[in-house]
């Protein structure tokens, strides 16, 4: 293993770029590593936490690739870490025009594509026997309604999302009455609820209807798997999300379920994923882990699995770099946990004062 690396880390300012930053610097080699940041926006918090920062256009922008092949080329970039679903698929696609001599940590763009459709993932899990939230694929308003009666509703609460999303986006949990007086005055707006007149009212204000995902609303704690997929190993570890805002993980507890691991590193492997990746699961009534969705990528609060002593990001890392492990064995012990907090920068001319 090289002595030293420099690493681009894409979006830092991503919720999840502390973490990140935290299992490569801890690495188990010793390796030394410089940090290169990259995001859209300019004064991001990531970008104070690493060596050199870089504002880059959005993905989307034609100029995009060249930014960051430039980045790579500045600073002799041995690895680049992409941390949002926006800039995998075109990073993947596109890896072997930024440099002959750097490594991207993505999986291949089909599996991506695939992974990043909650549609597709969800018929992956049907054609594997792996549990699954009953659904059905939208494109009319009369679709739309008719699928949502059809799974309950208003008895049950049904939930509506796009099938390719990022975060939250266009997540809603349809529930009859979802606020009355009592909740209004005793608890904080919750964005995710929502009448379906209500939603209804939104969605004949575009032009032409979406395409939108109905299935089965999953009363029980969700779950994030963190996994890791290489050449000669594979690993994964679930933890309960024990409080979640705006869909970022607060509180978590390392849970070594055998279900969500099996489900995790079969569909993984059906679906070609690589390197490190996740997958999100929701109980049902009956206790059974069904998927929510997966995120072919560093997962935000992946960090999390390097305290049972297994750093699926360091691994990956090993793994682009041909020096893989031949085996990786967690801690299995009770009461693992990680848990965000409230903290900031101050920031002067002269320093940064972390608080």
């Amino acid at each position: 293993m090289k002595k030293s690396l420099t690493i681009l880390i894409t979006g830092c300012g991503a919720p999840g770029t502390r973490g990140t930053l935290y299992a490569i610097k801890n690495n188990p080699d010793g390796v030394n590593v410089k940090f290169i940041g990259s995001d859209i926006n300019r004064d991001v918090v990531g970008g104070y936490w690493v060596d050199k920062f870089f504002v880059v256009p959005n993905p989307e922008n034609d100029s995009y690739l060249d930014a960051i092949a430039s980045i790579v080329r500045k600073e002799n970039v041995d690895i680049v870490i992409p941390q949002t679903t926006r800039e995998i698929q075109f990073l993947s696609q596109h890896r072997n025009s930024i440099s002959k001599d750097v490594r991207v940590l993505v999986s291949d763009g089909v599996a991506i594509k695939n992974a990043n459709n909650k549609l597709r993932l969800l018929n992956v899990f049907k054609s594997l026997q792996l549990p699954y939230p009953e659904y059905f694929n939208t494109s009319t308003e009369e679709m739309f309604v008719k699928a949502i009666y059809d799974l309950g509703y208003p008895h049950r609460p049904v939930v509506v999302k796009p099938a390719i999303s990022n975060g939250m986006r266009g997540f809603r949990v349809l529930k009859d009455n979802a606020w009355d007086l009592q909740r209004f005055l005793s608890e904080k707006p919750n964005g995710e609820e929502i009448s379906l007149d209500s939603l209804l009212d939104i969605l004949r204000r575009g032009v032409g209807w979406p395409e939108l995902l109905v299935s089965e609303y999953l009363p029980g704690p969700e779950y994030s798997v963190d996994a890791f997929i290489g050449s000669r190993c594979r690993i994964a570890i679930p933890r309960l999300r024990r409080t979640i805002r705006s869909g970022i993980s607060f509180d978590n507890l390392l849970e070594f379920r055998d279900d969500m691991t099996n489900f995790t590193l079969q569909a993984g492997e059906y679906l070609h994923l690589q390197y490190a990746f996740g997958f999100q699961y929701k109980l049902d009534s009956h206790g059974t882990p069904k998927v929510l969705e997966s995120n072919p990528r560093v997962q935000g609060t992946m960090v999390a699995s390097l305290f049972c002593g297994v750093n699926v990001i360091w691994a990956s890392v090993r793994e682009i770099m041909g020096e893989p492990y031949h085996d990786i064995r967690p801690s299995y012990r009770d009461g693992i946990a990680f848990k965000r907090f409230w903290g900031g920068l101050g920031i002067t001319p002269e320093e940064i004062y972390e608080i």
